[in-house]
């Protein structure tokens, strides 16, 4: 069956798009490489029109027929001397488990020229696609200015996070247990990039960066391993040395190595910080930092979020072996490890040291010597006016300055301040107070429908964030958890894409539902819950249910809209 008319405009913006993608110099056919390869899972559409498009390999130019070219990685070998980019319909349901969409318009184009056309570099010799280079960007791109591959990435810093949090790696519990449950993620400021000095360190560094993916898919299990620990060991040693001798006295202090979104450029980016959710067996991110103080934190900058994207969306092969899966798993301890003492590195030492014992509760000794071994000597460029107190209150007092830097660059949909009534704001924020051992008798992710004595019912997210004393192990997680310090997290509107159940809920049930959570003790207590509360998807109104939460979230946002996934409902 033929496919839809696209219609003029759109056929015009292809047009565009597709003579920009496809210019024949070697800079910008290498530009296009890298855009492909960071854009290939994207839902791409055009402005305010939210037809949405993939961006695929071709083995004929624009203005013919696309002639896909499949390969399991964006970065295999396209089988051609001149792969194309095309741009083509996207023809499954838009879900949201998968949905991520990435817009392209002026404003795009003229970002992307002002980071790969205007800067004068050249590109000699286009790169090849033999797995061990092709799989490292640092090889691969090195031509390219270091600051332009960050700000690419950073400008859209939830939808490059998004590629492993909604991509084909993270599914099951074995493929999220390498995270917590909730913790926020802030940036690198990318003005403290300097292009020549990283680009020598990242070539000087590049073999010690390699990623699991230059053995492909079918390589044995641990054959390997050793030799991508010892490369990170390396690059961690060496990066501690470059700040200590070379960076560290032109870095500014505390918060303000940390990218404000260009906020003080007057020009916000959303994308400043991020929240993540882990769901047991799913997660979310979403721009912003929503909740109270998170159970930890990351700072990323340009090598780690690369790496992040290289190993879990470009260079992950879904089909590839156990020995594949994982060591992709265990590399992404290291990278884990990395985004999180880049934040602990802001704390005085001896907050540092406790913070970090508290993350790495009775840790396997090797997890141990590593996180050690991933200091980042920041010396007086961390917060020492945090110096003196107790960990946990430095901990709170460091996220608050952070919060401050980035503020201004938010979005705050979800907080509950958007509740309008000030008794209404207050008992659901005595809801997201509860804490404890009760919790562990929630679900993961519970959709709620709020009715307010007044105006119109009101979606809210309960996301229980699951405690544990270390998450360095892929195995045994139930023998981890800390229940005693669970926590849960009201949202306001849509987060998550499998929610485990739905809830109805008066405004005058609020204490009621809200004492019922802090003292459950059993599973019958939360299947009496359920029976107060609860639409199982065996009542006559669950489908009725389902519209309205549907129609509710395309209202919040008919972009990021998409079809929920009701296979992990609970059947309790």
């Amino acid at each position: 069956e033929p496919d839809p008319p696209i219609g003029p405009e759109l056929e015009r913006q292809i047009s565009r798009w597709e003579s920009w993608l496809n210019a024949d110099s070697p800079k910008r056919r290498l530009v296009a490489r890298y855009v492909y390869e960071h854009l290939f899972l994207a839902h791409l559409y055009f402005g305010d029109d939210h037809s949405y498009f993939r961006l695929v390999r071709s083995r004929t130019p624009p203005g013919q027929a696309v002639d896909l070219i499949a390969t399991r990685r964006p970065f295999d070998d396209p089988g051609v001397s001149h792969p194309y980019y095309r741009l083509v319909p996207l023809k499954e349901a838009v879900v949201s488990k998968t949905h991520m969409p990435y817009r392209l318009d002026e404003a795009r184009m003229s970002l992307w020229r002002q980071l790969f056309v205007d800067p004068p570099f050249s590109v000699k010799a286009l790169p090849g696609y033999q797995a061990q280079t092709a799989s490292n960007p640092f090889i691969t791109f090195a031509d390219l200015p270091v600051r332009s591959r960050y700000r690419f990435m950073l400008d859209e810093a939830q939808f490059t996070i998004m590629g492993f949090i909604k991509g084909p790696v993270c599914r099951g519990q074995q493929a999220l247990d390498v995270i917590d449950d909730y913790f926020w993620v802030f940036f690198n400021d990318p003005s403290l990039v300097d292009n020549t000095e990283q680009s020598q360190f990242l070539a000087a560094n590049s073999r010690n960066l390699q990623l699991p993916a230059e053995l492909e898919s079918n390589a044995p299990v641990l054959r390997h391993w050793l030799s991508f620990a010892e490369g990170e060991r390396r690059y961690l040693a060496a990066r501690a040395a470059l700040v200590k001798a070379e960076g560290i006295r032109t870095l500014p202090q505390g918060a303000r190595l940390i990218w404000d979104g260009d906020s003080e450029q007057g020009h916000p980016n959303p994308n400043a910080a991020l929240t993540v959710f882990r769901h047991f067996d799913s997660a979310s991110v979403e721009q912003g930092l929503i909740g109270d103080n998170p159970q930890t934190a990351w700072i990323i900058g340009y090598p780690l979020l690369e790496r992040l994207h290289y190993l879990l969306v470009a260079g992950y092969d879904v089909y590839g072996n156990i020995g594949h899966q994982l060591r992709s798993r265990l590399y992404m301890d290291f990278l884990r490890i990395e985004g999180e003492q880049a934040f602990l590195s802001l704390l005085p030492d001896d907050s540092h040291a406790a913070i970090e014992h508290k993350w790495y509760r009775d840790a396997p000794r090797w997890t141990l010597d590593y996180v050690a071994a991933s200091h980042l000597p920041l010396g007086d460029r961390a917060d020492l006016e945090l110096a003196g107190l107790p960990p946990d209150q430095a901990y709170g007092k460091l996220l608050g300055r952070l919060r401050r830097r980035v503020d201004s660059a938010l979005p705050h949909s979800f907080d509950l301040r958007n509740i309008q009534s000030d008794a209404l704001r207050e008992m659901l924020q005595r809801l997201a107070g509860v804490s404890g051992r009760s919790l562990q008798w929630l679900p993961q992710l519970v959709l709620v429908r709020l009715s307010p004595k007044d105006g119109e019912p009101v979606w809210l997210s309960l996301l229980n964030n699951s405690a544990h004393k270390n998450v360095a192990e892929i195995f045994f997680e139930d023998r981890r958890r800390l229940p005693d310090e669970d926590t849960l997290t009201v949202a306001k509107g849509f987060i998550g894409a499998y929610p485990n159940a739905f809830w109805i809920v008066d405004e005058a049930e609020l204490p009621e539902l809200t004492r019922r959570i802090a003292t459950l003790a059993s599973e019958a207590d939360y299947s009496a819950l359920i029976d107060r509360f609860g639409v199982r998807r065996t009542n006559g109104r669950f489908w009725a249910l389902s519209d309205e939460a549907h129609l509710a979230m395309k209202k919040q946002d008919s972009v990021t809209f998409g079809l929920l996934d009701f296979n992990r409902l609970e059947s309790r």
